[in-house]
């Protein structure tokens, strides 16, 4: 896309030495218009009455930026470059400027209820940090008035038209967030593992996210600085049900590790007779004592042994 920006290369004068020229000019127009009033000199009135009106257009000029700040120039309605030196000076007055601000801001986006790729509702949130990097794109080419809250009107100052790009941001933040959560699952429900999913995606879903918020906000002159999902949970209207699911799969997680182990061991147990020769079982016993082996391994409750002294 092509970038339209460019530095502003009119008249540009110190501040402060054209402060010092139109305080003379004003106060010397003021002193002679006074005198040529009291020796009746018309002529130089009119002169000194001309000049005092001179300085009020040159008073027009003045502009001061800070760090982080720039002002886009304007003449007559054409764009003639952004002003984006700090401290204070006199440019053309009959040019007109729009101050912005270029310095980070931070949008931390409530969490909204988007359906996942299986269609469960979950609540995800984000926090963005971005900035302006192009002021042409920023006020021409796109309506600052549409971007404005409740139809409000959108003024000069630096506050409102941040104010408005700041809503820009929140919308279009929505609707990239809504976008990339469609795309994925919140978190492996079957034999997925290798998929990505919200819960787990991590990195990869931020540099998504961050991708897509970049592609909606080039067209505003907006530079996204990093973008990260803050808040994930499924919606309440399914945590109940979801928390037993998840708790039902740990379950059974801990059950399969739980019986291979308990197998292991009676393997362990019954070749370690065996070699040792410490008692000789038949295929009944043997079945006999793998049954109350992993009854006692696999159960939850504590192992109550009975010591059998008959023959």
């Amino acid at each position: 896309m092509e970038n339209k920006e460019f530095t502003y290369a009119g008249t540009t004068l110190n501040g402060f030495g054209m402060l010092f020229l139109n305080l003379v000019l004003s106060l010397g127009s003021i002193a002679l218009f006074v005198l040529a009033i009291e020796y009746e000199n018309w002529p130089l009135g009119l002169g000194c009455g001309l000049a005092l009106m001179l300085s009020f257009f040159l008073w027009a000029g003045f502009i001061m930026l800070e760090p982080g700040e720039a002002r886009v120039v304007m003449f007559f309605g054409k764009y003639v470059g952004t002003f984006t030196r700090t401290g204070y000076f006199w440019i053309n007055p009959f040019t007109t400027t729009k101050k912005l601000s270029l310095r980070a801001r931070n949008l931390d986006a409530e969490p909204i209820k988007v359906n996942d790729k299986e269609g469960n509702p979950v609540m995800i949130g984000l926090v963005l940090v971005w900035r302006l990097k192009d002021t042409y794109k920023a006020l021409f080419e796109i309506d600052s008035q549409t971007m404005a809250a409740n139809n409000a009107q959108v003024g000069t100052d630096v506050k409102s038209m941040m104010a408005a790009f700041e809503r820009f941001v929140r919308v279009q933040s929505d609707a990239a967030l809504r976008q990339v959560a469609g795309q994925y699952a919140y978190d492996d429900t079957e034999s997925r593992s290798d998929d990505i999913t919200l819960r787990s995606g991590g990195e990869e879903i931020n540099d998504q996210l961050e991708q897509k918020l970049t592609e909606r906000l080039a067209m505003a002159g907006i530079e996204v600085v990093e973008a990260r999902i803050n808040y994930l949970a499924y919606a309440p209207e399914i945590a109940a049900v979801m928390l037993r699911r998840q708790q039902a799969t740990a379950i059974i997680a801990a059950r399969e590790k739980i019986v291979e182990g308990a197998v292991s061991m009676v393997k362990m147990a019954l070749d370690q007779l065996s070699e040792q020769d410490i008692v000789k079982l038949n295929d009944e016993r043997k079945a006999q004592m793998v049954s109350n082996l992993l009854v006692v391994l696999c159960g939850e409750d504590n192992a109550q042994p009975i010591v059998n002294t008959g023959a």
